[in-house]
This record gives structure tokens, C-alpha cells and sequence, in this order.
């Protein structure tokens, strides 16, 4: 169908600008961190919201109560998290991934690159995007927690 009804249009508009209004001032409230790419955790959280709002706007049968509850309830999460990882190595190691070293002097770490299914390929792409256009004067690249390539200059 089309169009079923103006009804449901104006429910949309209603729910889409109340939904999102309450979204970005929990955003502001929670603070940066909370749409980071800091680790997988905080693309989950920023998957999670998305989907839940595009259901408080489509869904008819989620009552907008129970959508700003999902959305608060994910950013609170997301807070608590991040909040005891930084308080709490424990939480952090469970939470966050160590950066991974995939060249280093000249040459790639053929193991770690496995590992991280990571391939040369992507790793000279990382350098030319980084302005290195020449592997030697790379002393090393690095996986970030965030999945992005971090290229250190030679010495």
C-alpha cells in the first residue's frame, strides 16, 4: 500500500520529533562516548539506537512511552559500561580489545595478521590513505580497538 491513512502520517511526525528530540538531549546528557567507535560495544549501542528509533517511528503497536524507555534504558547502558571499564580493568579487558601490531620494521606479522583477518593489502591501503607511499619508511601499523589502521613513521 501506498497510504493508509493520515492518521498514521501524523503519528509519525509526532513520534518521529518527540522520539528524537528525547534521543539527542540523552545523547547530550550521556556525553560523547556514548556514539564513539571506540570498540564493538559502542557500535552495537549505536546500531541498537538506530534500530529502536526506526521502530518507535514505524511500529504502531510500540507505544512512544515504551520507545523513550528502550532509547534511555540503551544510553544508560551504554553509560554504565563505559563507566565501569574505566573504573575497572576487569571491565575493561571484557569490553575493549588490545591494539594489535601488524607490521613492525619492514615487514608484516604474517600470525597476528591472521588473527585479526587482516590482509597486506589493507594494511598498504591504510599507509597511501595516511600520505606513506613507500613501505620503508613505515615503522609499524596498528589495529586500533576501533578496527582502523594507525601507521607509525619510521625513525
Amino acid at each position: 500500500m501506498f497510504f493508509d491513512s493520515w492518521a498514521g502520517l501524523g503519528r509519525i511526525v509526532v513520534v518521529g520529533v518527540v522520539a528524537y528530540a528525547v534521543l539527542v538531549l540523552l545523547l547530550r546528557i550521556s556525553g560523547k562516548r556514548t556514539l564513539s567507535k571506540m570498540n564493538a560495544f559502542d557500535l552495537v549501542i549505536t546500531v541498537a539506537l538506530g534500530s529502536t528509533l526506526a521502530t518507535v517511528l514505524l511500529s504502531s503497536t510500540v507505544a512512544l512511552a515504551e520507545g523513550l524507555l528502550a532509547l534511555a534504558l540503551l544510553v544508560f547502558l551504554q553509560f554504565a559500561i563505559t563507566w565501569s571499564s574505566v573504573r575497572s580493568s576487569t571491565v575493561q579487558r571484557l569490553v575493549k580489545d588490545e591494539p594489535r601490531l601488524l607490521f613492525y620494521e619492514g615487514r608484516f606479522l604474517e600470525d597476528a595478521m591472521r588473527s585479526e583477518r587482516v590482509t597486506e593489502e589493507e594494511i598498504e591501503s591504510a599507509m597511501r590513505q595516511q600520505g606513506f607511499a613507500h613501505l620503508d619508511r613505515v615503522g609499524a601499523a596498528v589495529l586500533e580497538t576501533d578496527g582502523s589502521v594507525t601507521i607509525i613513521p619510521d625513525t
